[in-house]
């Protein structure tokens, strides 16, 4: 049974601020949970109802979970069906970025990225065609947002989100920096090489003033209908779609 004062501390992870302040966050959902459990992401609590109980025992014998009511779920959850299965995550600190993490491989860059089904989307993106760093300006959503977990569907748990000054990293970078706009090469054409950063643009206004000026390449899908813009989460998953298709010549 749990106490008021646990029950609130897991109602207050729903907010960033006392996420922070806990360094803890909310994944719920047995697959994406058992997804968590076999990653290097530390589990505190996994909590399930009765109903699941059986299928907890299919999971690491290390985790620590606890039975409660369906009740309790429900007043734990941000969803509205709630899962019966729950768990507490503890935040990571990612090493600092340098050299030898991002060379001979792709990464991708958001600057200022708002939406939490965006960013759930490039996650999950990144996570089919084995990207592994995604590097996010600090203006963008929280990857620990319960709604960017929940778009992720686990992949988080194989990812490594870092938060960074964007304008200071790009410019100390020896690596490419490939840029979605729209007056670039054509994407199609493009050699993107072994390695390099994919950097992907705010929903509205695109890549900022700063970061274009660090753009050493830039990038565009050529439009053959009529839409004024295209989603940034499918445009990144055509970028990462070439890259890979590059590697495979």
């Amino acid at each position: 049974m749990l106490s008021k004062s646990n029950i609130s501390l897991l109602q207050s992870l729903q907010h960033k601020k006392f996420r922070r302040e806990h360094g803890l966050f909310l994944v719920e959902g047995y697959k994406s949970v058992s997804e968590f459990i076999n990653s290097a992401y530390q589990v505190e609590t996994v909590y399930h109802t009765q109903a699941v109980a059986p299928k907890m025992l299919k999971l690491s014998q290390k985790t620590n979970c606890l039975e409660i009511s369906s009740a309790i779920i429900e007043k734990i959850s941000a969803l509205k069906t709630p899962p019966d299965v729950i768990a507490v995550i503890k935040i990571p600190q990612w090493p600092f970025l340098n050299a030898t993490t991002l060379n001979k491989k792709f990464a991708i860059v958001l600057d200022g990225i708002q939406d939490p089904g965006n960013m759930g989307t490039i996650i999950r993106t990144a996570d089919w065609f084995g990207i592994e760093n995604i590097i996010c300006s600090e203006d963008c959503v929280e990857v620990y947002n319960p709604k960017v977990v929940q778009a992720t569907m686990g992949s988080l748990s194989r990812m490594n989100v870092h938060y960074v000054d964007l304008p200071l990293v790009l410019s100390a970078t020896k690596l490419p920096v490939y840029g979605a706009l729209l007056d670039g090469e054509n994407i199609y054409s493009t050699n993107f090489g072994t390695e390099g950063l994919i950097v992907m643009g705010n929903e509205g206004n695109g890549l900022s003033d700063e970061v274009k000026r660090l753009v050493t390449k830039a990038i565009t899908i050529p439009r053959a209908g009529n839409a004024e813009s295209l989603n940034v989460a499918i445009a990144t998953a055509i970028f990462c779609s070439e890259i890979n298709r590059n590697k495979l010549k």
